[in-house]
C-alpha cells in the first residue's frame, strides 16, 4: 500500500499515469506559478501600472530563475502557501527596483488557483482524446459485433434476449454526454484567478478590470471576476469526473461479470494468478470499478470543501490541495484503462 498510488514505483504501473504525474509535479507547478507572475508584470506594464522596463527586467529574471526547494519546504509549513517565499526569492533574483513590482497587486490564492488552470488545460484535453478513443473502440465493436446475441439481465437475473448493440448503447451513451460536459466545462471553466488581498483587487484602483482582462489574454484562460471563496466551478469538475469514472466503472463491472459467465464475451490481456495458471483475471475491469467508487467518495469531500469562511479559507483549500490532484489522476487512469479494455474485446455475444 502507499499514501498515493497513483505515483507510487510499483502501484503506479496500474493506476499512475506519466502526463498527470509530470503536471502535478512540483516542478511544473514552480513553472505555472513563474508563468503567472510574469504574464501579470506584462498585463500591468500594458495597462500602464508598472514600467515596461520593470517588466522586462522581471521577465528575465524568471527565465533563469531556479527557487531553493528547502527553503520554500520550510517556509510552507509557517505560511501554510509556497508563494510568499518563492516571491521573496524572485524578488532577490530581480535586484533591482523592479524587484518593488514582482506580484503588485496579486495574493497567494491567485497565484495557485492559477496555476491549477493552467495545469488542468493540457490534462482536460488528454482526458477529453482518451473518452474519445473509448467510443471510438465500441463503435469498432459494433460495427464487428453488432448483431450476435446477448441475455439481458435485470437485478442480476436473466431476462429477455438482447444484442450486442443494445449493450454498447448503454456503455456508449453515458460517456458521450460526459464527453460533452468535459468539452464544456474545457470552454467555461478554466477561468483566471486575481482579485488580490480581499478579490477587490484594491491596490490596482480604476486600472483594475483592464490589467485582469490582458492577464487572462496572454495565460490563455477565461477574463472572470475573482472566485477566492466560490469553488463551485471546482466542485463542478470534480463532479464531471466522478460522472466520467462512474460511467467507466459501470462498464467495467459489466465486462466482468460478462466475463465470469464465460460464453458472452471473449478478452485478450488478462492478468495473471499467483496460483492458478489457468486463469485470466478481468484486472483492467475490476480497476474501473474501483476508480468509479473512488471518485465517487472524494467527490463528498470536494463538496465539503464548497464551504470557505467570508472572503477565503485556508483549511477548505488545502482539503481541495489533498483531494483534487487524485481525482484527476483517478480520471486520467479510467479512461486510459477504458480505451485499452474495450479495445481488448475480441467478441462480444455469440451467434444469433
Amino acid at each position: 500500500m502507499s499514501v498515493s498510488p497513483f505515483d507510487h514505483p510499483i502501484l503506479g504501473g496500474l493506476l499512475g499515469d506519466a502526463e498527470v504525474a509530470n503536471t502535478f509535479s512540483a516542478a511544473t507547478g514552480i513553472k505555472t506559478m513563474l508563468d503567472f507572475e510574469a504574464a501579470l508584470a506584462k498585463a500591468e506594464a500594458k495597462a500602464g501600472v508598472i514600467t515596461k522596463q520593470a517588466a522586462a527586467e522581471i521577465a528575465r529574471a524568471i527565465a533563469s530563475f531556479s527557487p531553493d526547494i528547502d527553503r520554500l519546504r520550510a517556509a510552507v509549513a509557517v505560511d501554510g502557501v509556497v508563494v510568499p517565499e518563492l516571491v521573496r526569492q524572485l524578488r532577490d533574483a530581480v535586484g533591482s527596483e523592479a524587484a518593488r513590482r514582482v506580484h503588485f497587486g496579486a495574493t497567494s490564492q491567485d497565484v495557485i488557483d492559477t496555476s491549477l488552470m493552467l495545469r488542468l488545460k493540457p490534462l482536460l484535453a488528454a482526458i477529453e482524446t482518451r473518452l474519445q478513443a473509448f467510443i471510438d473502440a465500441l463503435a469498432g465493436i459494433e460495427k464487428r459485433d453488432e448483431h450476435r446475441a446477448l441475455m439481458a439481465r435485470t437485478r442480476m437475473q436473466a431476462a429477455i434476449p438482447i444484442n450486442a448493440r443494445d449493450r454498447l448503447d448503454a456503455w456508449r451513451q453515458p460517456a458521450k454526454r460526459n464527453l460533452e460536459r468535459l468539452r464544456i466545462w474545457s470552454k467555461e471553466g478554466l477561468a483566471l484567478q486575481f482579485g488580490g488581498a480581499a478579490g477587490t483587487l484594491d491596490r490596482l484602483g480604476d486600472k483594475a478590470a483592464e490589467v485582469r482582462a490582458a492577464l487572462a489574454a496572454e495565460l490563455g484562460l477565461i477574463d472572470a471576476p475573482q472566485w477566492h471563496g466560490q469553488r463551485d466551478r471546482l466542485a463542478e469538475l470534480a463532479s464531471t469526473l466522478s460522472l466520467v469514472t462512474g460511467g467507466l466503472g459501470k462498464f467495467g463491472q459489466d465486462i466482468a461479470l460478462m466475463a465470469q459467465a464465460g460464453d458472452e464475451i471473449e478478452l485478450a490481456g488478462g492478468g495473471a494468478s499467483s496460483t492458478m495458471p489457468h486463469k485470466q483475471n478481468p484486472v483492467a475491469a475490476e480497476v474501473l470499478v474501483t476508480l468509479a467508487r473512488f471518485n465517487a467518495t472524494q467527490l463528498a469531500g470536494m463538496h465539503g470543501a464548497l464551504v470557505h469562511e467570508q472572503e477565503r479559507s485556508g483549511a477548505a483549500w488545502t482539503l481541495e490541495w489533498m483531494i483534487f490532484p487524485q481525482m484527476v489522476a483517478a480520471t486520467a487512469a479510467a479512461t486510459r484503462l477504458a480505451a485499452a479494455l474495450a479495445a481488448n474485446i475480441t467478441r462480444l455475444g455469440a451467434e444469433q
